[in-house]
C-alpha cells in the first residue's frame, strides 16, 4: 500500500464541485488503463468514485498539497484518515476479472501475512486497506537475504483450502494447468516455433502432473500468485523486518507456484560470473525457506515463464519475453543460446 506514511490532511471535496481537491490520476495509470475493457471509462469517472467512497466511509483525504496518489498498473491508492484520525489507504482498482477475489484473500487471511481489509465495496472494485510503509520494500533487503522473510510470510499465506463462501471465488490452479496443456502447445505452433521444442515440453509435463487428473487436491492452499519483492512491505515502519503482504492475485493449489515472481525480479543482482547457477540457488533457497518442494517451484517457474514468453511474442514484447526465456531455461540449467546476458535483460 505504497502511501507516504506521515499524510498532509488534503481534505474532501469543497463547494466549489465534487472534483475541487482531489488529485489527478497518475499518468502511468491512465496509460495502462487503456489496455483493459472499460479502463479508458473508468478513468473519466474514477473522480466521482472517490469522492463517493470518501463521503460513504467518512474519510478525508492525507495527501499534502501536490503529493501525488500512488498507481500500480491496475489500481490508484490514497492515503486517507479515518474519522477517528487512524490512517489507512484507499485502493480504487479498474475494474478486471483478476482483482475480484482480492477481497476474499484479504478476508480469509485477516491481517495474518497480508495486508488488513478495513472495508470494501465490491461494485467499485474499492478497498479500504491498514496503512503500511511504502516507502520501503523487500526490494531494499540484499537478494541473498530475502529467501527468510519472504519463506515467512508465505507460510502464513497459505491457508488450507476450505469450504466457506469466500473459497469459492479463486481459480483453481488444476483446472488452468489442464487447460494450458492443450493453449501452450497450440501458442507455441501459432507462433512458428519460438523456441526450443524440449523447453516448451518441458512446461506441458508439469501442467500434466499436476493437473486434475494428476494431483492431490488435499495439498490445495490459498497461493498469493504475485508476491514479488515490492508486494511486501514492512509492518512497521520503524524497522525492516517483519513484512506483510499486499496486492494478491489469489489461487487454490501448489504453494510453489508462489516462486516464480521471486525469481523474474532482481536479474541484474545476480552473481555477473554465475547468474544461471546464482538463479537457480536462489530457487533453492526460497523454497528451502517457505518448506516447499523445491522441484516443483522449479516447475512452476518453468510454466509460468513459458506462457509469458508466448504472451509477450504474441504481443510483439521481444525484450520481456527473452527475460522470460532466459529465466525458464536458466532454472533448469540450460540457458538458451542467443539471449542476452542477465544483466541486459529487461526489467519487470
Amino acid at each position: 500500500m505504497a502511501s507516504d506514511p506521515r499524510g498532509g490532511g488534503g481534505g474532501r471535496s469543497s463547494a466549489s464541485g465534487p472534483r475541487a481537491g482531489l488529485p489527478d490520476l497518475p499518468p502511468s495509470l491512465a496509460r495502462s488503463a487503456r489496455a483493459i475493457d472499460g479502463g479508458v471509462r473508468w478513468t473519466r469517472t474514477w473522480h466521482d468514485l472517490l469522492a463517493e467512497r470518501l463521503e460513504d466511509w467518512d474519510l478525508d483525504l492525507d495527501l499534502r498539497p501536490g503529493q501525488p496518489a500512488w498507481a500500480g498498473r491496475c489500481a490508484v491508492v490514497l492515503p486517507v484518515l479515518q474519522r477517528d484520525g487512524t490512517p489507512a489507504v484507499l485502493k480504487l482498482t479498474v475494474p478486471h476479472d483478476e482483482a475480484l477475489p482480492e477481497p476474499d484473500a484479504l478476508t480469509l487471511w485477516d491481517g495474518a501475512g497480508a495486508v488488513r481489509l478495513l472495508a470494501s465495496s465490491r461494485p467499485d472494485h474499492a478497498l479500504l486497506l491498514q496503512r503500511l510503509d511504502g516507502d520501503r520494500s523487500l526490494r531494499d533487503v540484499p537478494l541473498d537475504e530475502t529467501p527468510g522473510p519472504w519463506g515467512a510470510v508465505l507460510r502464513r499465506l497459505c491457508l488450507r483450502a476450505g469450504d466457506s463462501a469466500p473459497w469459492a471465488a479463486f481459480p483453481h490452479l488444476a483446472s488452468e494447468a489442464e487447460q494450458w496443456t492443450d493453449t501452450i502447445p497450440a501458442h507455441w505452433d501459432d507462433l512458428g516455433e519460438p523456441f526450443p521444442r524440449w523447453l516448451m515440453e518441458s512446461a506441458l509435463e508439469v501442467c500434466q502432473s499436476r493437473g486434475v487428473l494428476g494431483r492431490r487436491s488435499e495439498r490445495d492452499v490459498l497461493v498469493h500468485a504475485d508476491l514479488h519483492y515490492e508486494n511486501l512491505l514492512p509492518s512497521s515502519p520503524h524497522r525492516l523486518g517483519d513484512f506483510v503482504a499486499i496486492d494478491p492475485k489469489p489461487v487454490l493449489g501448489d504453494a510453489e507456484y508462489a516462486v516464480a515472481p521471486m525469481l523474474w525480479n532482481r536479474l541484474g543482482e545476480l552473481d555477473a560470473g554465475d547468474p544461471a547457477g546464482h538463479l537457480q540457488a536462489h530457487c533453492r533457497a526460497l523454497a528451502g525457506a517457505a518448506g516447499l518442494d523445491a522441484e516443483l517451484a522449479r516447475g512452476w517457474t518453468v510454466v509460468r515463464e513459458v506462457r509469458n514468453a508466448l504472451s509477450y511474442l504474441a504481443h510483439g514484447s521481444t525484450g520481456e519475453a527473452q527475460r522470460s526465456l532466459w529465466v525458464a531455461s536458466s532454472v533448469l540449467g540450460r540457458t538458451l543460446d542467443g539471449l542476452p546476458p542477465a544483466g541486459r535483460l529487461s526489467v519487470p
